[in-house]
């Protein structure tokens, strides 16, 4: 773009008298802004998470962290050759940072995944592996930035074992150090992992600063810039998740993001001048930022899809924290196929909460939301250790009772419903609210040999029981 020189006070009427000039200005700022929205993103998906979804959510696979895990260690060592290799023809301070920012983070965070077994055991063990491989690569990146522009190492020292050695030998003194920790009565200290976490936010955050202060404009560097906001965006995700809920796992999808983007740098770089600094085009690594931000949008479409679908397929009601009717169905089909095997018959039983519409209107959804927890728990203190409850509708909920033929389950039902009758269920005032139960039982075999025919029978005698007054245990016509 051709410089123009222009007096303050006509500043205007060159706007008005080149368009061109204009439109090119505006342009310019929009892009800027469509940089900035693209980093700022994620922010968007955490304010999300954290103000409509159910923190208690959780996607535990241990397979799936592992693979996740060993593909991560697998890009990180990709990487960290790369931009060795960058490093070694460029001698750019800057690049041999970023390379022990990789290493570094790689050979941390591979343990990360490697204890993800000790998840139950040692949840630390476990967990401090994260935040301190962020931790030591926002700090590398960090020392990078501040040497950006300085003067290329000398060809001799780039290649030197022993200055790699020294650094891998480091990282490996923090794995034990984190191991120690992990072991000791400190490691559920919320300082620990704040200061992990935190420092990698706080850190992420001085480099975007920098960014900004020393305003470093080269294409390379917007990348660097754009990465280590969402690398900021991360930390502060894994802030406020916990392991395993939905919050935990969109935070390990940022980093992955922010990884990739600067992964691509580094890649671009190698393709070019082999240096951070000098890129030979502009345009086309916009027009690549701008197709990798096409891949990123439909990725995080794609994780909106599969949360909503992990939420249908969810196995507990996120109320009660009962089976919901998908798992009860599962659980039934199975006690189906160990009576076919010759095992001993089940029951299962329909409950209902009698009139509990005029519960909710009278007291309110959360009074009636309160009872229900209490009621579940209520059914679980009476019934045995392996019978299972579920909830199938509103107030509508079932119980299986494996190896229980029909006299067994009619006792059972029978102590429940008294249970039911006794709880001191509470209002919001703390005034008793009083609770009945109507319940039908059925038993494998006796009413049937399909699991649709069984659960049609129990709900028939429950329809029984509200039809005879409520509050009684009907196990046949």
């Amino acid at each position: 773009m051709s410089a123009v020189v222009v007096a303050p006070e006509v500043a205007p009427d060159r706007f008005s008298s080149d368009p061109t000039g204009v439109i090119r200005w505006i342009t310019e700022a929009y892009a800027r802004l469509l940089l900035v929205g693209f980093a700022l993103m994620p922010a968007g998906l955490i304010a999300y998470l954290y103000f409509l979804q159910d923190p208690a959510l959780k996607f535990e696979h241990h397979a799936f962290h592992i693979v996740a895990i060993a593909i991560a260690t697998l890009e990180g060592g990709f990487v960290t050759y790369v931009s060795w290799r960058c490093y070694r023809e460029s001698g750019e301070p800057l690049l041999r940072w970023m390379t022990l920012g990789f290493l570094g983070f790689t050979l941390i965070y591979v343990l990360h995944g490697v204890f993800t077994g000790y998840a139950h055991d040692n949840i630390w063990l476990f967990l401090l592996y994260g935040p301190v491989s962020r931790f030591a690569m926002a700090a590398l990146l960090l020392a990078g930035l501040v040497n950006y522009h300085r003067p290329p190492d000398p060809r001799e020292q780039r290649g030197k074992p022993g200055s790699w050695s020294k650094w891998v030998t480091l990282f490996m003194l923090v794995n034990l150090a984190v191991a120690l920790v992990a072991g000791s009565s400190i490691a559920g200290h919320p300082a620990v992992r704040l200061s992990m976490e935190g420092g990698a936010l706080v850190m992420s955050v001085v480099n975007v600063a920098i960014l900004l202060a020393r305003r470093i404009r080269s294409p390379l560097m917007v990348v660097f810039a754009m990465a280590v906001t969402m690398f900021a965006l991360s930390s502060l995700a894994f802030l406020l998740g916990r392991p395993w809920n939905h919050m935990w796992w969109l935070a390990h999808v940022i980093f992955a993001g922010a990884f990739f983007l600067l992964s691509y740098g580094v890649v671009q770089a190698f393709h070019t001048t082999r240096s951070f600094s000098m890129i030979y085009s502009h345009e086309q690594l916009m027009v690549r930022i701008a197709e990798a931000m096409a891949r990123t949008e439909s990725a995080l479409g794609d994780l909106r899809r599969t949360n909503h679908t992990l939420e249908r397929l969810a196995a507990t009601d996120s109320l009660t924290g009962a089976d919901n009717r998908r798992r009860f169905t599962e659980r039934v089909e199975i006690e189906m196929e160990r009576v076919k095997r010759g095992g001993p018959p089940f029951s299962v039983l329909a409950l209902d909460l009698d009139n509990f519409k005029d519960v909710n209107d009278l007291h309110g959804h959360q009074v009636g939301d309160s009872i229900l927890k209490a009621f579940v728990q209520t059914c679980l203190n009476a019934i045995r250790p392996y019978d299972g409850v579920a909830r199938v509708g509103g107030e509508e909920f079932m119980v299986l009772l494996p190896k229980a033929a029909l006299d067994a389950a009619r006792v059972i039902a029978e102590r429940l419903r008294a249970a039911v009758e006794s709880h001191p269920f509470q209002s919001d005032m703390q005034h008793p609210v009083a609770v009945t139960v109507s319940i039908g039982v059925s038993q494998s075999g006796l009413d049937g040999d399909t699991t649709d025919v069984i659960l049609r029978a129990a709900d028939r005698r429950l329809y029984d029981a509200k039809h005879q007054g409520r509050n009684r245990v009907i196990w046949a016509r």
